[in-house]
């Protein structure tokens, strides 16, 4: 089979922003790396740089190179195909501005950009360097809709060669999360597993070896084995030093690391501190694979028709406090986990927190005041390679943002001091680690213990300002008492003024204006209608005026320089202070790992208490008691129609037909939704639900045609359902709503048909909603497939006598009966009658001629009734919690339905023998 290249599977995910924000690097710092215990050499030819924790460039004499694909590259020999670029329209561009940042040739050459406008490549170094975020004055926010605002993850991929081909090795790194997670497995020709994961990351930008893709290219030189192992040498933190042995032999994440490391160093203009990084390793057998045109489907995260709407399963369930905790959310639900006792230590979990009210109340209470910690390690684990004020006043609002969390420690402890499950009595002894109190009493040495973290800026200006104790600089005290006397000559000036004109004024703060005054005027007649003239910079909004004056502008500026030089100050200190705490620093990993986990496990909890839900069992049985659409129940504001579900290895292919508008697709995806809530550890909504682990979901819902890959209907059914034939597995559950039905009927049928047929001989989970009815025949030639369909009720109105249709939503055993539904649905549009009647004669007489009758052969039969009967003992062996008594009964009426079973194919036999 030929391959497409990783890079053309790549080129339609167009959720990725590029950015082309510009810092300028400014001179070196060697104070600050040398503070926190890293030192750096630098070659200013820009990308030729190495530092302690990374080998140095493989051709350091020159930053001048070609695109050639063999330059010094990995001795395993990464590599993606080669495609021209023209072949990506503009608008699936990713990354950075100039798509080849890292592939440095001489600042004449003229190349074209992917939009066909010339540009040119820079040589790094002799041009100001993008960053994709302004990591360094980052503030973190306590709001989990920040979350999953703003894409944050680097990602490096490449592919073997030659024999290796279709080995993916992946790197990533959220830019606000210091933890580089590296991925190696083995792709199909679709590269499923791929899309799969960039999907969920969501990521800024793609690295990939320099094939001339529209993606960010980097030079291949850089995506080598031996310095990716040398880097996450340098780079990982003792607690997880187990991941080198781990990934020692996983050749092309090792590659996708060295490059991703490099780059990031380059755009961030700054460095990870040795011994500072969570590196962990994730292959694709861990966590169940949700395609991204299923996640989508399902509206796993995204609500189709709105995305700012809440009415998605993330936003059913996401209740949480904190950005850390939203993540994780959103990440389970992209990827559950396939551990029956991992999720079942959770559900424990929740359950607790359900039944003691103190534990559930005073854990929410707790994690509320977290900051996003993942976010505050990633900003105290880089040094920055130029100092300037914006640096030095992040890192103080940093170490403030320390302090404030780790005040919050003690009481999380006590909190889950009295615990009893397994998960909740983990974290507590994470918590009982005495480098939390280490490092907060070291940083009580140096910073104000009534120093927190507020909202609102002037007050978190004020906080920084004060943040260092006294008496440990003489020149930070010195500029200080000056910073107090500017505000307080600020504060006379505007009440100065107050008092010469009689008007109420107060004095207010912005971060971008600095003080300015603010009045509220009723009743007063301005001359001219204008304020006087002294009164500068004026914005009115009804009878509120906000100006400043020139005099107040330039004690601003004078505030501003005091401020500049208390942040200095206080800048050369708290990188002392971080120089002592950097070797504790890593427990914070612990930290964010439980505050996370624990919000997480809240907010599940908390959707238990808005809804009726139920904790979920696992057997080798998909059986839900009453269970209901988790979203629809959301925006319904009330209990939706309730169903049945029952699918096992005996019955595991379901056939559902009914009506338009019946509820055959809220059922199929009601379903899914359940297997997928209860594998990420929650409650399902039912009254009784029990599950089989899946490790994959697949679905196939939805009739558009693709502008963009410029499919029709029929050819993207044909793909969806080539993909899932491709790569389901014995413990997938499969949705398919609607197959063929962008063809003819006889070709329609004839592919449903031969589908069936693949998938029935499969142990996999499949529901198959058609309006093919012929394809209920499949019941009686095969035993494991059962024919479903949503009922509905025909009423008579007493006035007209016209027939009407009443949707019941409930399914049932059998095949629908129904005909012409279809007919009744365009009866209630504005349709002419005259054509309606016409069709229905139509779709009458074609009927007649088509629909036959067809019943089984009793031998068929008989086999049947085997069959299940084998299957139900089967499962009751494995599964059965009843005692002897009950068991009894149950084995009796099994034994009855048996014989019932039979009894009808010996009536089947002698109707045959009779007409005959």
């Amino acid at each position: 089979m030929n391959r497409r290249p990783l890079n053309c599977r790549l080129g339609f995910l167009k959720m990725f922003n590029s950015s082309t924000e510009e810092v300028t690097p400014g001179s070196d710092t060697p104070e600050c790396r040398q503070a926190c215990g890293v030192s750096s050499s630098v070659d200013r030819s820009g990308f030729n740089e190495t530092t302690s924790y990374g080998p140095a460039s493989a051709s350091s004499g020159s930053s001048h190179h070609s695109l050639d694909a063999g330059s010094t590259s990995s001795s395993h020999g990464p590599t993606l195909p080669r495609i021209p670029s023209g072949q990506f329209p503009h608008s699936f561009r990713l990354g950075c501005t100039s798509s080849s940042v890292l592939a440095s040739t001489s600042d004449s050459t003229p190349i074209y950009s992917h939009g066909g406008t010339p540009s040119h490549r820079r040589t790094l170094g002799s041009n100001p360097a993008r960053t994709p975020l302004t990591d360094h004055t980052a503030t973190t926010s306590s709001s989990s809709s920040a979350a999953t605002s703003g894409a944050s993850v680097v990602v490096a991929v490449v592919e073997g060669r030659g024999l290796a081909r279709g080995e993916i090795g992946m790197a990533s790194l959220n830019l606000k999360c210091p933890e580089l997670v590296l991925s190696q497995f083995a792709d199909t020709g679709t590269y499923a597993k791929v899309i799969t994961k960039i999907h969920i990351s969501v990521p800024l930008e793609i690295l990939m070896p320099d094939t001339g893709v529209a993606f960010t290219a980097v030079q291949r030189k850089y995506f080598n084995e031996r310095k990716g192992l040398e880097y996450i040498q340098q780079l990982c933190a003792p607690e997880f030093g187990t991941v080198l042995m781990e990934v020692q032999a996983k050749y092309y994440c090792l590659a996708a690391a060295a490059a991703l490391l490099k780059y990031l160093e380059f755009i961030q203009n700054s460095v990870y501190a040795a011994k500072s990084l969570k590196v962990s390793f994730k292959g694709s057998e861990q966590t169940a694979m949700i395609d991204s045109a299923s996640a989508s489907n399902l509206e796993l995260v995204v609500n189709n028709r709105d995305h700012r709407s809440d009415h998605s399963l993330l936003g059913v369930l996401n209740h949480t406090k904190t950005p850390g905790g939203a993540r994780r959310l959103r990440s389970n639900i992209l990827e559950p986990l396939v551990d029956e006792d991992t999720i079942n230590i959770r559900l424990d979990t929740i359950q607790e927190l359900l039944q003691d009210e103190e534990l559930f109340f005073g854990l929410k209470n707790a994690i509320g005041h977290f900051l996003d910690i993942d976010q505050l390690l990633s900003v105290l684990v880089q040094i920055p390679k130029q100092e300037t004020v914006q640096v030095a006043e992040a890192k103080i609002t940093h170490v403030i943002q320390l302090k404030h969390t780790l005040d919050l420690v003690p009481r999380l402890r006590m909190v889950l001091k009295n615990c009893n499950t397994a998960l909740l009595k983990a974290y507590s002894t994470s918590l009982e680690d005495n480098r939390f109190d280490m490092i907060l009493q070291q940083i009580k040495t140096v910073i104000n213990d009534d120093t927190t973290y507020l909202k609102g800026s002037l007050n978190m200006r004020t906080q920084k300002c004060y943040a260092v104790r006294p008496n440990i600089n003489e020149f930070l005290d010195i500029a200080r008492k000056a910073y107090t006397e500017i505000v307080d000559d600020i504060a006379e000036l505007v009440n100065q003024i107050g008092e010469r004109y009689g008007w109420p004024m107060r004095t207010s703060f912005s971060t971008a204006r600095g003080f300015f005054i603010q009045m509220k005027l009723e009743g007063v007649v301005l001359a001219e209608g204008k304020l006087p003239a002294e009164f500068i910079k004026v914005s009115k909004q009804k009878n509120n005026y906000s100006f400043t004056t020139a005099d107040l502008m330039k004690m601003n500026d004078r505030c501003d320089e005091a401020l500049r030089e208390i942040f200095h100050m206080s800048y050369v200190v708290i990188c002392q202070l971080l120089s002592t705490i950097h070797q504790h620093i890593h427990c914070l990993y612990k930290l964010s790992d439980a505050v996370s986990m624990l919000d997480m496990l809240l907010s599940l909890a908390n959707a238990c208490t808005i809804s009726d839900y139920v904790r979920p069992e696992f057997t080798d049985t998909l059986a839900i008691k009453q269970g209901r659409h988790p979203i629809l129940e959301r925006i319904a504001r009330q209990q939706p129609v309730a169903n049945n579900s029952f699918i096992s290895e005996g019955s595991n292919f379901v056939i559902i037909t009914g009506p338009n508008m019946s509820g055959k697709s809220t059922y199929l995806k009601q379903v899914a939704l359940c297997q997928i809530m209860a594998q990420i550890g929650s409650f399902v909504p039912a009254e009784y639900a029990s599950f089989r682990v899946a490790d994959q979901i697949f679905t196939r819902i939805g009739v558009d045609d693709d502008f963009e890959t410029n499919c029709s209907t029929f050819m993207l059914e044909m793909k969806e359902i080539s993909y899932i034939i491709h790569n389901v597995s014995d413990r997938s559950l499969i949705i398919i709503d609607e197959l063929g039905r962008g063809t003819s009927a006889e070709e329609g049928i004839g592919i449903c048909h031969s589908v069936c047929e693949f998938l029935l001989s499969l142990k996999a989970f499949t529901l198959f909603a058609t309006h093919f009815l012929e394809l209920c025949q499949l019941e009686s030639l095969y035993p494991n497939v059962e024919n479903q369909h949503m009922e509905v009720q025909h009423i008579r109105s007493g006035d007209t006598g016209a027939e009407g249709v009443v949707y019941t939503f409930l399914l049932n055993r059998g095949c629908s009966e129904e005909r012409h539904y279809g007919l009744r649905a365009a009866e209630m549009t504005a349709l002419p009658s005259d054509i309606i009647q016409e069709a229905k004669t139509v779709a009458s007489k074609v009927s007649q001629q088509l629909l036959a009758k067809h019943q089984s052969d009793p031998e068929t039969l008989r086999q049947r009734a085997v069959y299940h009967l084998a299957t139900r003992l089967l499962q009751t062996a494995r599964n059965s919690r009843l005692n002897p008594d009950s068991l009894r009964m149950y084995l009796k009426g099994l034994k009855k339905q048996y014989e019932a079973e039979l009894q009808a194919a010996g009536q089947a036999a002698s109707t045959d023998t009779a007409e005959e």
